[in-house]
């Protein structure tokens, strides 16, 4: 009998411990997007966020020391001398930035443009969910930090994702997709985020509130404001859409960039897809509303762009067609980097330093076809509503489920025969399954 009651006993003591440890541990108490941003990237959140006793966990601490080594490597080897190459060559910004086929990459972003006021990026990667942190069962917490460890250490050593890898590694827990490695990239670039909202866009490129179902066909996307320090509040969209033109003429994506006027675009890694004619339709906008384009060989063909209206600058090595892309050669390029200056960083598909490329392309002062700058303010949301914050319990339904990978398992690759190599190399998770 004495035996049976201690069993008994034991057997309570380890349930207890056991339900203590899947317990959220501030259930209830609502967390700040920084604080967030923060946890997640592995820097102390502020001493009285309800994240802060999380942080004293070991598991947090291993997950710190790991961010802290991974990210001060990476700023040394290659994201001081991005910004060195921005302050050296990329003097005339604008005021927005846009960033097509960019999946969550909002480091190289912001090293090449640190001043735009407004960031555009896009990319078939489902915009995901951060639900309050201090709700989840630690046990969740302890593996959203795992998989970010994972999938972040790819971009920070080769300067982009494998994909492949990303539809496992972010498509796993309740904290998934692009947020949370937006999250990751803000907050260890220095930013603080002061709020982050999910948003969706009608056809016309105008707001609608994310959960009306009477929009019709909506580009569903999150908003980001955040500054610098002390400097102007930025705001980062990231919109999950599909950029070939089956679909952009079906969205307000391209409707909404115009309004934001002539653009600082920067392309990369994005599988060679501008150089077919299933993409005609993002690669003439790009070229119509740009004021400087950034890219490496991936992007928009030499060939496109008239000397009459581009100054083409080349920097770095261009060593021809990757086997993985055939048919993406371009002799003009060749000739063009007969002369490059150097480039001191490795970035893109050839990562490695010496062998890797960029072009800045820069529209002439007299050259005509950019549109006229509009106020972002002047693109109205409806209502005066422009979204749903993150992590709120009014979350769309569409942000808390993965339905962009169920949908892109029912689509045959053959449809989209220039995005087949996507699927290994870029970052578009939906091109192919």
């Amino acid at each position: 009998m004495a035996s049976t009651v201690r069993k008994m006993m034991v057997a309570a003591v380890l349930a207890g411990m056991l339900a203590l440890t899947m317990a959220p541990a501030f259930a209830g108490t609502a967390a700040s997007p920084d604080d967030t941003a923060r946890f997640l990237a592995g820097l102390p959140p502020a001493a009285d966020s309800p994240l802060a006793a999380l942080a004293n966990d070991p598991d947090w601490q291993q997950h710190a020391h790991s961010f802290n080594a991974l990210f001060a490597r990476e700023d040394a080897n290659t994201l001081s001398k991005v910004r060195a190459f921005a302050a050296a060559h990329l003097g005339n910004y604008h005021d927005a930035m846009l960033y097509f086929f960019s999946g969550p990459d909002f480091l190289y972003a912001t090293s090449f443009f640190p001043h735009a006021s407004t960031y555009v990026m896009a990319g078939l990667e489902p915009v995901g969910d951060i639900p309050q942190l201090t709700d989840l069962p630690r046990g969740s917490v302890d593996q959203t930090l795992q998989n970010l460890q994972v999938s972040l250490n790819t971009i920070l050593n080769i300067s982009f994702f494998i994909t492949k890898n990303m539809q496992s590694q972010l498509n796993e827990g309740q904290v998934f997709g692009t947020l949370p490695v937006l999250y990751v990239f803000l907050a260890r670039t220095g930013k603080t985020v002061h709020e982050a909202s999910f948003v969706s866009l009608d056809a016309q490129g105008n707001f609608v509130t994310p959960n009306d179902h009477a929009a019709g066909n909506v580009t569903r996307g999150v908003k980001i404001v955040f500054s610098d320090g002390n400097g102007p509040n930025q705001t980062l969209y990231y919109f999950s859409t599909n950029l070939g033109d089956d679909g952009v003429k079906q969205s307000g994506f391209l409707a909404f960039c115009a309004k934001l006027g002539p653009a600082d675009s920067f392309i990369k890694s994005d599988s060679y897809l501008l150089h077919g004619e299933n993409f005609s339709k993002v690669r003439n906008f790009l070229l119509d509303h740009s004021a400087n384009i950034l890219q490496d060989d991936s992007g928009i063909p030499v060939a496109y762009f008239d000397t009459k209206k581009w100054k083409l600058e080349p920097f770095g090595h261009y060593l021809g067609a990757m086997s993985l892309f055939p048919g993406s050669g371009q002799p003009r390029l060749a000739e063009l980097f007969r002369n490059a200056a150097p480039l001191d960083f490795g970035i893109g598909y050839r990562w490695q330093r010496d062998t890797s490329n960029l072009m800045l392309a820069e529209r002439l002062a007299d050259a005509t076809g950019a549109t006229a700058a509009v106020n972002p303010s002047s693109i109205t949301p409806v209502d005066g509503a422009e979204g749903i914050a993150v992590g709120s319990s009014d979350t769309p339904s569409w942000a808390k489920s993965h339905p962009h990978f169920a949908a892109a398992k029912n689509t045959p690759p053959a449809q989209h025969p220039q995005q087949e190599q996507h699927f290994v190399w870029g970052w578009g998770w939906g091109y192919r399954r």
